[in-house]
Formats: structure tokens, sequence, C-alpha cells
């Protein structure tokens, strides 16, 4: 690399970071003076809060990183602007395209650490923060965490159950019913029990009220016991998954436990693979809002820095904006995950190319 090079990637890579530093302990400051008295209530020890806070920047560095990265990309670039270092850059004979060089190798670089980031560490993090808001935050705890009332779900390609209640903290689940199929599609036994609770220890359960019926050409035969323990295939913890488990897992946990819920015809399969698609999209993003933040910011404005930041809070929240609600329609529409999760990238790649364009005239 040349010195300018060298130059403008310092000055790219420590201005974000400087907005990581800056703004992450302000969100620490409104959300401890917001949420001090939940914990004071509940006694949450001292070594549980730091965890958490911990966790709760790496959560919200990575969710908010376009818009810390294209505010420090405006804040620099115009400083450079207004004392006429473009200028003096351009002017010299290097073309734009060439001055855009280092700050490409600095998308890629914090690119890279978001990917990566995504991949393995900021799923840990996410789990950390959100058990703690469910534990002890939030109003109910943590059975809110989990959909527990009228529970279906395909456990396996023949085998489908439901309960009308879980409880997970005591593995209790009510009205519990259990059916088996053949590989015509019709129905070979049904279990049904008022009552199945899971036993941890031997790793079996127990049904209370046991009721099975084995479905045969001639007439059914019927077994009655007052309780029994049986060992089913399916774990209890899988029945009723936490509303924020995909966010919890790494790459590797996300694409099996995607492949696992297809099988089982899970309904949630959109929301998981949001969360899967966004581990790819949000890296790319550090491109787009880099190429439009330089392309804005790149010339003298009569508003100065002022102006450029103006355009540029604009812009980054629009982009925060159009992720958020793509990504909600995907959840709730039948909009395929895929298209929701990069159509923001793909209007504002649009938005670079011609704001490029511009900035080159």
């Amino acid at each position: 690399m040349k010195i300018i090079d060298r130059y403008i990637l310092k000055r790219y890579l420590a201005t974000f970071t400087v907005m990581l530093l800056l703004f992450i302990p302000i969100g620490i400051v409104i959300d401890v003076s917001e949420k001090i008295h939940r914990m004071i209530d509940n006694k949450v020890a001292f070594a549980d809060i730091a965890l958490y806070y911990l966790n709760f920047t790496i959560y919200f560095a990575n969710l908010l990183f376009p818009i810390f990265l294209f505010l420090s990309v405006i804040w620099f670039t115009s400083k450079l602007a207004n004392n006429t270092e473009i200028i003096a850059i351009l002017s010299s004979g290097i073309s734009f395209t060439r001055f855009l060089r280092p700050y490409l190798i600095g998308a890629t670089i914090v690119s890279v650490v978001v990917l990566l980031g995504g991949f393995f560490f900021v799923p840990k993090a996410s789990q950390g923060y959100n058990d703690f808001r469910y534990t002890y935050l939030k109003g109910g705890g943590k059975e809110k965490m989990r959909q527990n009332q009228n529970i279906y779900r395909q456990v396996s390609e023949d085998v489908f159950i439901y309960a009308s209640s879980i409880q997970q903290e005591s593995r209790l689940a009510f009205d519990f019913t259990l059916e088996k199929f053949d590989a015509d599609k019709r129905l070979e036994y049904k279990i049904t029990a008022s009552r199945i609770k899971y036993n941890k220890e031997d790793d079996n359960y127990t049904l209370f009220n046991y009721v099975r019926r084995d479905v045969g050409p001639l007439g059914d035969n019927i077994v009655k016991l007052t309780k029994k323990d049986t060992v089913f295939s399916f774990d209890f913890e899988d029945l009723t998954p936490t509303i924020y488990v995909a966010e919890t897992l790494t790459l590797g946990e996300l694409t099996d436990f995607i492949a696992k819920e297809r099988k089982r015809g899970s309904g949630n399969i959109d929301t998981y693979l949001v969360v899967l698609y966004k581990k790819y999209s949000l890296p790319v993003s550090a491109f787009i809002l880099t190429i439009i933040a330089v392309s804005v910011s790149s010339m003298k404005r009569r508003g100065g820095m002022g102006a450029n930041l103006a355009i540029g809070i604009l812009i980054a929240f629009a982009f925060v904006f159009f992720d958020k609600i793509f990504g909600t329609l995907a959840e709730k529409s039948s909009i395929p995950p895929f298209v929701a999760v990069w159509l923001p990238n793909v209007l504002f790649a649009i938005l670079a190319v011609y704001l490029l364009r511009n900035a080159k005239r």
C-alpha cells in the first residue's frame, strides 16, 4: 500500500473504533438507568450484570454496526474534504476509483470481523443477553421465552405430537397426544395421556393416565395404564424452543437446526432463515454503505460537515428501517426470506452506483 492508502485506512478503522467506543457506553448508561430497579428487585449478582453488559456490547455493536460504520466514514471523509485534502489527492492524478481503494480495504477488514463474529461469537452473546432479559428484566420470566400453549409439533416424518400446555421448569406437558402414521399416511397408533413428565436422570418419560390405541384392519387394540414409563425419540427441550433460539446458534448449529425443523414441519422456518441469511448480508452492507458514505461526503458542501452528517444519518437510518421492515415481512408474510433479506442491499447498492457515478464527475 502507498502512504495515502495507509493514511486513509488508519483513519477509517480508527474513526470506526472511536465511534463504537463513544456510543456503546452511552447505550449502556441508558440501559442501566431504565433497568436498575428491576435488577435490584431481583437481587441480581454483580458478576451476572457485568456479563450481561459484555454480551450487550457485542450484541448491539453487531446490530448497529452499519450505522456506526456509515457515520464514521461520513465524519472523517468530510474532514478530508473540508481540509481540501481530497481535492489535492485527485488533482495529483489519482482517480476517484483509486481513491476508493483504502476504503474498500477497510470495508473488507470490517466485513471479515462481522462475518466471523456472526458465525461464532455474536450467537453466544445473544444467548446471554436474551437469557438475562427474560430471566430478570421481563415480567413472567423464562416462561415468556417460549410458546407454552397449544403445542403442535411434527417430531419426525411420521410422528406428530400435541400438548395443551408445557412447563419447561418442571418438565411437564398436559393433555399429551402422539400419533404415528405408516408409509401410506394411515394412522398406525395413537397415545394419549393427561400428563407427561420428562425424567432427566433416566432420560425417559412418565405418562399418567396412559392410553394407547393400535389401529388394526379388523379392530383396534386399546391398552390403558395409570402410569407408564417409556422412551421417545424427541427431546423435551425441542418441543418449545425459545423465541430467539436462531440468534443463539453458530453457523453449523443453525444449519442443522433448520434442517431438523424442516423435517418437523415447523411454522417458524422463515424466521430462522432470516437469521441465517443476515449472517451473510450484513457484512456485505459494509461495502455498500462505505461507497455511499464516500460518495456523499467527498465534496465540500455549503453546510460543511453538518450537512454531510445530516444526509448520512438519514441514509443510515433508512437502511436500518428497510432492513427491519423486510425482515419482518419475511417472517409474517409470503415474501421469500432470501429476497427480503437481500433486497435492502440490492436497493442501496443501486443507490451507491448512482452516487458514485455522480461523485466521479
